[in-house]
C-alpha cells in the first residue's frame, strides 16, 4: 500500500539529507533523501543548503514514490526510517 504525503521537515546539514514524513494508515513514517540522490534526480550537483526545500518541492512526487516503494520492500520494524540514496534511483 502506498504511503501518503505528510510533512516537510527540512534540510539536515549534518547528515547532508532532506528530511520529510509520510503516512502509512495514519502512522508517521520518517523519510530522508541524500543530497547526492536529490541532485541526481534534478540533473545537477552542489545545490546550496538554502535551495534544498525548493528542490525537494519540485521533485516531491518522484521522491515520495521512491520512498513508498522502499517502504513496501522494507522489514516492518518500529522506528524504521526510509532513506533514499543514489543506489535507489536506478529502479
Amino acid at each position: 500500500m502506498p504511503l501518503t504525503r505528510d510533512r516537510i521537515i527540512g534540510h539536515d546539514l549534518e547528515r547532508l539529507a532532506f528530511r520529510f514524513t509520510m503516512l502509512n494508515e495514519g502512522e508517521v513514517v520518517q523519510c530522508q533523501i541524500s543530497d547526492a540522490a536529490m541532485d541526481e534526480l534534478a540533473g545537477m550537483q552542489g545545490t546550496e543548503s538554502s535551495a534544498r526545500q525548493a528542490q525537494f518541492l519540485s521533485l516531491r512526487e518522484t521522491i515520495e514514490r521512491i520512498a513508498s516503494e522502499i517502504y513496501d520492500e522494507a522489514p516492518r520494524v518500529p522506528g524504521y526510517v526510509v532513506r533514499i540514496f543514489m543506489r535507489h534511483l536506478g529502479r
